[in-house]
């Protein structure tokens, strides 16, 4: 492609996972995008990509957004800000005629997500959310199993996810910790799972009814035993020991993105885990019946021993069951091990992965899955980046690439399942938002 006709593409949000997105505009797929610029609240975080960068950009501030935008000549937008504010970037950029490729989740709230289909629909500007999941071979596999009909009609599905010591640590101590910025992981972490059924089933929700608390971070350490007085790792002479306290001087990646750029803005990106404040959950159980009739119970735990997920379909004619072990254990002195960018690479712990179809009168069948990688959540990212990026991508028989409409789906089962949690009741989805308009 010439180089004038190149997609132009702009960053708003510069933290870690930034990363992913700018090494794919100006790495692999160059020769179809150019990126031209980055906004940020913190101007140190944007400064610190463009020193990777063979050709730095401009930076601008997040509050000169559509300034940029037009400046620039923008034509996609990527939001990789706070989850709160990814309706604010999202809409304003549709607006100013870009599309838009956001961060999961979609927003936070209702008003957000209303917003952000307003918007769409008003403009015909295009919205696309980064459900990378549905990029994993593993899953890709469950979905030619359940659409092929082999296990019939999907009846119920059960869903557990582990988040280990590790992993489920680490919102507790950054600004995933406040409901109000990510939504809780009802929203923030489990929407990708809620994406994954839809996606799985063809289907969306209907009904939901949750229960859940905060059982084990925050102040509720203390009465386990963990708690220690310190409000953040860096510098307290208190956290010296202590395996879930985050060393960033010893990650370079970490250094330059949170501890340098702390004079900037004030954040912190190292909370004491068992510290006061937090205000989301950290073990939740769901119940969500679909439009077409099947159910679905769920389970996050964000303090489990070891990382991964079990997924069983109940079907008409069998059974399809999927285990992942991502990480059989936390090795000693691990647990704030966090890499520079969540999610690059899999824990060096052992794991593994099995796929069994369990059909009517016949022995189980395991399926064989070849590409899957330790890198990019499984090798997903790699596909999900070229599908989003690539204007020559193929044609995706899967329809692995998630429009607003999905991304409104999947939230909607996490904002159902955090009012449910509120008031004790279960909750119409139709009734916080009704999508039909939008289909």
């Amino acid at each position: 492609m010439p180089l004038s006709s190149r997609r132009r593409y702009a960053l708003v949000g510069a933290g870690s996972r930034a990363g992913m997105f700018l090494r794919a505009i100006t790495g692999d797929h160059a020769d179809v995008a150019e990126l031209v610029a980055m906004a940020d609240t913190n101007p140190a975080r944007p400064a610190a990509h463009n020193r990777r960068l063979a050709e730095p950009v401009p930076v601008y501030d997040a509050a000169d957004f559509t300034e940029m935008l037009k400046r620039e000549r923008v034509d996609v937008v990527l939001v990789a800000t706070v989850d709160r504010y990814h309706d604010h970037y999202v809409a304003a950029a549709l607006d100013a005629g870009c599309d838009a490729i956001t961060e999961k989740p979609m927003t936070v709230d209702v008003a957000g997500c209303r917003r952000i289909l307003d918007a769409q629909r008003r403009t015909g500007r295009d919205v696309r959310v980064t459900f990378n999941y549905r990029y994993n071979p593993l899953h890709e596999a469950v979905k030619r199993v359940i659409s092929s009909g082999e296990i019939g009609e999907v009846g119920s599905v059960h869903f557990e996810w582990l988040l280990d010591v590790r992993h489920g640590a680490d919102y507790f101590r950054r600004w995933h910790r406040d409901k109000a910025n990510s939504g809780g992981l009802l929203v923030h972490k489990a929407g990708h799972h809620f994406d994954l059924v839809n996606w799985w089933l063809d289907d969306g929700p209907e009904q939901v009814f949750a229960a859940g608390r905060l059982f084990f971070y925050g102040e509720q350490g203390r009465r386990h035993g963990y708690a220690r007085d310190y409000d953040r790792a860096h510098g307290a002479a208190d956290a010296d020991g202590d395996p879930f306290a985050l060393r960033m001087a010893d990650e370079p990646t970490m250094r330059e993105l949170y501890l340098d750029a702390e004079g900037n803005d004030g954040y912190i990106r190292d909370r004491n885990v068992f510290a006061p404040g937090v205000t989301i959950e950290d073990d939740m159980a769901v119940l969500v019946r679909y439009t077409r009739g099947a159910s679905m119970s769920y389970h996050l735990t964000a303090y489990a021993p070891w990382e991964g997920y079990r997924v069983m379909f109940n079907g008409s004619r069998g059974r399809l069951e999927l285990e992942v072990v991502e990480s059989d254990h936390v090795s000693p002195g691990a647990a704030a091990g966090v890499k520079g960018e969540p999610g690059a690479e899999s824990a060096a712990e052992r794991g593994s992965k099995r796929l069994l179809v369990r059909p009517f009168w016949a022995p189980p069948r395991e399926i064989a899955v070849d590409g899957l990688s330790r890198h990019g959540h499984g090798g997903a990212d790699v596909r999900m980046l070229a599908d989003l990026i690539r204007p020559d991508a193929p044609k995706d028989p899967l329809g692995r690439t998630a429009n607003a409409v999905d991304g409104a789906r999947a939230l909607l089962t996490g904002l159902a399942a955090n009012e449910s949690l509120a008031h004790g009741q279960a909750v119409r989805v139709p009734d916080l938002l009704d999508l039909e308009d939008n289909e």
